[in-house]
């Protein structure tokens, strides 16, 4: 029989989790907040289930039947994490050591001041959102201790990858450069997110957490100057973060200044980043677009 992964929610990172484990021959299955995008998910292989914060998957006895993988990529609400509030007695029914994988965020570390953050670190998060992660990582690994299930956490950086990326951000004219003295993010290519779960499926190790993150941290500046240098435009002037207008939801990513250590990654699970650092991330993505744009046009 194959391995089956079930994914409660199934966005950007989890679906290429899914994409390359259904290459490998698994079983896929995965929830969307809606049923317009249950074609889309077929489409890929992936069986669709509906899941939202207020609506608990349907029959999920049957939709964890045969089970051997779960990824959970569902974020945490004021109430709690959602699945554990619908489901927790479901997952606690699995059979000894199925693989649990939690997709959480660096933000559980808080504000370091620029300094260097591992695994082993207090986990003293700044905001709100910060706070619900930790409490989400903390539920997450009780129910994988008193139920003999292999939970495992991931702790990723800023995302980006096709689609989702400082070019595309350049390109729809919405780049600004906000300056913030001696500010510096992580990030993470989604490829080598669904390389480094797939890797810690290979050698799982119950109660784990892992820094998902590339090995340069980098001002946020920085990255939108190259991309604007990548694609021949001048960059936006730059803007003091003090001055600047932002959202809350903008101004609370420059709460936390840190840099992440994602050494334990490439220990423990012998990952290989594919991207090291937003350099070679936006290069591979700016070839990507020229080759489709080149296979759009007939050119070779």
């Amino acid at each position: 029989m194959p391995n089956t992964l079930f994914c409660f929610g199934t966005g950007f990172s989890a679906r290429l989790v899914a994409r390359k484990l259904r290459a490998e021959g698994w079983d896929i299955a995965g929830t969307t907040r809606s049923p317009d995008k249950f074609d889309a998910l077929r489409a890929e292989g992936i069986t669709p289930y509906q899941f939202d914060n207020d609506m608990p998957v349907a029959n999920i006895a049957k939709a964890l039947q045969g089970v051997t993988h779960v990824l959970v990529s569902t974020p945490p609400g004021g109430y709690g994490d959602p699945v554990l509030a619908h489901h927790r007695a479901d997952l606690a029914a699995l059979p000894a050591q199925t693989w649990i994988g939690y997709l959480s965020t660096t933000g559980v570390y808080g504000d370091r001041n620029g300094g260097v953050v591992d695994e082993d670190d207090d986990l003293l998060p700044s905001g709100k959102r910060g706070r619900r992660r930790v409490a989400a990582e903390k539920a997450w690994f009780d129910l994988g201790q008193r139920h003999d299930l292999c939970v495992q956490s991931f702790r990723l950086a800023g995302i980006y990858g096709p689609g989702r990326n400082a070019l595309e951000t350049v390109r729809s004219g919405r780049a600004r450069r906000i300056v913030k003295e001696g500010q510096v993010f992580s990030r993470i290519h989604v490829e080598d997110i669904a390389r480094t779960v797939l890797a810690a499926i290979a050698r799982p190790h119950a109660g784990a957490a892992y820094n998902v993150c590339d090995d340069d941290a980098a001002p946020p500046q920085d990255v939108i100057a190259y991309a604007c240098g990548l694609l021949g435009l001048d960059p936006p002037v730059e803007e003091p973060f003090e001055t600047a207008t932002l959202s809350p939801m903008a101004a609370s990513f420059y709460e936390d200044n840190k840099r992440v250590d994602n050494s334990k990654i490439k220990r423990e699970l012998g990952v290989e980043l594919c991207y090291r650092d937003y350099q070679a991330g936006l290069q591979t993505l700016l070839d990507d677009i020229l080759r489709k744009s080149k296979g759009i046009t007939g050119e070779n």
